[in-house]
């Protein structure tokens, strides 16, 4: 698995309410999701993200409630991987089990910035900022992981699809 695209960076603490608004939880529709992904901090997202782009968080990305509305509306935005420094346990777990890429490198959260392009090896974790000329290490996934997201998710994985 790869992923390639352009990168938008955001800091730490970034909860699923600002993630996906509380107020835009009455759908379960992904297009409806993504369509309010990151509204609260940046209006510009939705506008401004394409298909296989990259977002990079700071600490704690994903805190807050365990909604699997979060990872979602950002998979359906286009989004291909996030990548932080660390990530809150339930964000972490929920994005496997959609089949959303997430990887943690501290050092790839730290140098990466809004705008670089960056491309990611998931079988090996490298990260490579293509804009900065540097390369950083994340741990690859395992296999079982890599299994799901090769499936789009916990319960396509399950189904044999």
């Amino acid at each position: 698995m790869k992923a390639h695209g352009k990168v938008h960076k955001y800091g730490d603490n970034v909860d699923t309410d600002v993630i996906i608004p509380a107020r835009h939880l009455n759908t379960s529709d992904h297009k409806e999701l993504a369509s309010h992904c990151m509204e609260d901090i940046d209006t510009e997202f939705v506008k401004k993200v394409k298909q296989g782009d990259i977002m990079v968080g700071g600490d704690n990305f994903g805190c807050g409630s365990s909604r699997e509305h979060a990872p979602i509306a950002i998979k359906a935005s286009g989004i291909d991987c996030v990548i932080a420094k660390t990530f809150a346990r339930i964000f972490y777990r929920n994005s496997i089990n959609i089949g959303l890429p997430i990887l943690e490198c501290p050092e790839a959260s730290e140098k990466i910035q809004d705008g670089d392009e960056v491309s990611i090896d998931f079988d090996s974790g490298v990260i490579t900022n293509e804009t900065r000329g540097e390369t950083y290490q994340a741990l690859p996934f395992p296999d079982f992981i890599k299994d799901i997201m090769a499936k789009g998710g916990l319960m396509k994985s399950l189904k044999g699809e």
